[in-house]
């Protein structure tokens, strides 16, 4: 049986990496030639004294060059007044309008053990989960005409999973404001990554969202994970991954467009930047799913972060992360990219444990990494200066240690929350040097028993019709933060019948976070999720899970919004 995360992943329909042999690098440059040099240019006067030219002829002959010169400069001094053809004018490039286009949401797959872990011994220390269960919950708005997008939630290869509505065809104007709908999937039992399409309508892109979470109360991988369905993108930053013994880490690139996808990895330690052979030039082929076990490209990294580019399709990246302690499950998370670098970074959904205990575990041999913390990866050669403040529900909480700590520049820099008193975080990070920031809370305080972790990425701050699916089952909150100034939350639920109910509203006080419980029921059907809009100050999200009665704990950011109409410059040329 093996424990140390350095095996291969099995999945059904993926092509997973072995990454202990180098792998072909395909991130060669072609080098741009520069134009050819010219001639020198030949004056317009030229020696003759050797054709027999005297020199006084040479010299009258430079006099009336110098009056032909002034007049041609007379002449082009007068041009630039007359009033120019409107034709030879600099014009600005026309801003095109980009028809909109679906949207789509990757949700990861279920977490799996390690290819090579050993089943079939004593149940009660058996790695293999009999109670594993992964389930998508999505939801999808109607459009300003009432009618509900063609979408759908499919497998990653293409097979359907479940229609949630029909193409509605061409929008007809409507003389009073159609009710808000929502076309819904509730519990969906899936087996690997899904796919959540949304048709756009009347050149709009629909509204959607939808959450895919975990949950095993045995086995290795016991525990809670949630993790939005995110869009793809050519630009990814993972904060929090860990390779050390007795965790594993499996970074899962997804590839939904019809177009190969070349992604480049490049990884942060805590002693700086690490060069592996075999991160670069990966390719994810259109429809499928490429596994790389991290421990294979930086082995026995306490602090990890990745930065995955891609060429070509668009993709989406999660670290299935976990951790085992001897034969006690540690737990398990999804962690997905946060907000790129940038001089602030604001986290919320952190739930603190009781400090005195939580400190006394966290001395134990190998659970340092069993207390809350803020990891802050830094790309860039310069060292950052960052300003480290926490919010709760009642103000500003004092960090120990003043709150100011200097991040190496290229690495990966841990700074430790123990000592903050329990109850509900915002945490924001300010430097005047880029960096990504990702928060770790826990669950469990006994070294014998099963414990759980979550990380809470960075996010954007909330702005209009962000639609917010949360997961059946358990204790569930949404946790919103205000760092600077006072803002208004309004959130409307959505129930598992497809209908938007009515809103409520949350004032938040600068500089505090507010936690509101979310009911099992509302109008005697279940609560899937909400459609939540922010306004006034800057505003931030987190849908924050636990279950009663068990060390379970798992986050989820608040995804942004739709896109709008987008225009773009057209330049023609040659």
């Amino acid at each position: 049986m093996h424990k140390d995360g350095n095996d291969a992943v099995p999945q059904a329909h993926e092509d997973v990496t072995s990454v202990t042999g180098s792998q072909a690098a395909g991130d060669g440059s072609d080098a741009a030639g520069a134009p050819a040099g010219e001639a020198p240019a030949t004056g317009p006067l030229k020696r003759l004294n050797a054709r027999g030219l005297s020199v006084r002829g040479t010299v009258a002959g430079v006099a009336s060059a110098v009056i032909i010169v002034a007049a041609a400069g007379g002449l082009v001094a007068a041009a630039s007044m007359v009033p120019q053809n409107a034709g030879s004018r600099p014009l600005e490039a026309p801003l095109a309008a980009v028809p909109a286009g679906s949207n789509v949401g990757i949700c990861p797959g279920p977490a799996r053990l390690l290819e090579g872990t050993a089943v079939g011994t004593d149940p009660q220390f058996s790695p293999e989960s009999a109670t594993a269960r992964s389930l998508v919950n999505a939801a999808v708005l109607s459009t300003n005409s009432g009618a509900l997008p063609g979408s759908r939630l499919a497998e990653l290869n293409g097979n359907p999973l479940t229609e949630i509505a029909k193409d509605p065809g061409s929008p007809t104007a409507s003389t009073a404001p159609p009710a808000l709908l929502a076309g819904v999937v509730s519990q969906r039992t899936v087996d690997s990554v899904s796919v959540l399409s949304a048709d756009a309508v009347g050149n709009q892109q629909a509204t959607a969202g939808a959450v895919m979470s975990y949950t095993a109360t045995d086995g290795d991988l016991q525990g809670s994970a949630a993790a939005g369905c995110q869009q793809p993108a050519n630009d990814l930053w993972l904060v929090g991954a860990n390779t050390s013994l007795g965790r594993t880490a499996v970074l899962n690139l997804s590839n939904a467009s019809s177009t190969p996808a070349t992604v480049s990895l490049e990884l942060f330690g805590a002693q700086g930047q690490i060069q592996a052979p075999g991160s670069r030039g990966l390719l994810v082929a259109p429809g499928a799913t490429r596994s790389i076990v991290l421990a294979g490209l930086a082995p026995d990294q306490e602090k990890l972060s990745i930065h995955a580019r891609s060429a070509g399709g668009p993709v989406t990246a999660v670290i299935q992360q976990s951790v085992l302690r001897g034969l006690t499950p540690g737990g398990v998370d999804f962690i997905v990219p946060g907000a790129a670098p940038a001089t602030r970074q604001v986290m919320s959904g952190l739930d603190i444990q009781d400090p005195a205990p939580a400190k006394a575990l966290a001395a134990k041999q190998g659970f340092a990494d069993a207390a809350a913390a803020l990891q802050i990866a830094v790309p860039g050669p310069a060292d950052a200066v960052v300003e480290i403040k926490l919010y709760g529900r009642d103000g500003q909480k004092a960090l120990p240690g003043g709150g100011v700590v200097t991040a190496k520049g290229g690495s990966v820099t841990e700074v430790s929350l123990a000592g903050v008193p329990a109850g509900h975080y915002t945490v924001a990070a300010s430097s005047d040097v880029s960096f990504a920031a990702a928060a770790r809370v826990t669950r469990g305080l006994k070294s014998d028993s099963a414990a759980d972790f979550a990380w809470s990425a960075a996010s954007a701050r909330l702005g209009s019709q962000h639609v917010v699916t949360v997961p059946r089952g358990g204790e569930r909150y949404l946790v919103f933060g205000a760092p600077d100034d006072r803002a208004k939350i309004t959130y409307t639920p959505i129930t598992a019948d497809g209908k938007v109910r009515a809103a409520a509203a949350a004032d938040i006080a600068g500089g505090t976070t507010a936690v509101i419980k979310v009911p099992s029921e509302v109008g005697g059907a279940e609560v899937l999720g909400y459609v939540v809009s922010a306004s006034g100050d800057a505003a931030y999200g987190t849908v924050l899970l636990e279950k009663d009665g068990r060390p379970d704990i798992a986050t989820v950011a608040v995804a942004p919004g739709a896109a709008g109409q987008e225009q773009v410059a057209v330049k023609l040329g040659y």
